[in-house]
């Protein structure tokens, strides 16, 4: 097996990988509150959304096996939100703790700046301080904006919600340009 990373757009063919790795993250992690594993089929239209609302989809291969993905997403549906992104990140178990996360995330905030987005939010399952993620956040800049308290239950705990924060582009010092984005549907 290589060493090397190699960051790509993730393409229909990859959503079966991304939907094991999911899938393992749903049943056995807390990082995602989903309590059951999305099928196929579900991935398959969650990437298409993301896809032709322009987003960034990413995907980690290494020796030619996913390792990992990434995307960013709307935030929130509402049209106020729509210079913002939320980030969300998953690595295969067997590959955790080398870097890739990281190379992830780092990539994932590139590709947003460039689409002109303004801020990352990353809503952090179980977060702690001591968290992995919560780590790997902070040490790309992301500062602490919040903890939600027993905002979840899944495998019979009660887990926190950690909330932090991006800026890019000049975050909220100015006001954006609007049209920076291209126009998405949101719910009003």
């Amino acid at each position: 097996m290589s060493d090397t990373i190699f960051i790509r757009q993730a393409v229909r063919g990859d959503i079966d990988r991304i939907t094991d790795i999911y899938a393992h993250a749903v049943r056995h992690g807390t990082a995602t509150y989903e309590l059951d594993p999305p099928s196929r089929v579900d991935m398959a239209v969650r990437y298409a959304a993301l896809n032709e609302g322009g987003y960034p989809y990413i995907v980690a291969e290494e020796g030619g096996t996913i390792t990992g993905f990434a995307y960013a997403g709307p935030f929130r549906p509402r049209p106020a939100y729509r210079f913002i992104v939320e980030d969300s990140i998953y690595l295969s178990p067997d590959f955790q703790g080398r870097g890739i996360g990281k190379a992830l995330l780092k990539r994932l905030m590139d590709e947003s700046e460039l689409l002109g987005f303004r801020q990352i939010i990353a809503v952090i399952g179980d977060g702690t301080p001591e968290s992995a993620s919560v780590k790997l956040h902070k040490a790309l800049g992301f500062r602490l904006t919040g903890t939600m308290e027993g905002s979840g239950f899944k495998h019979g705990r009660w887990l926190d919600t950690v909330l932090m924060q991006f800026s890019m582009n000049g975050g909220s010092s100015v006001p954006p340009d609007p049209q920076s984005l291209p126009e998405r549907n949101f719910n009003k």
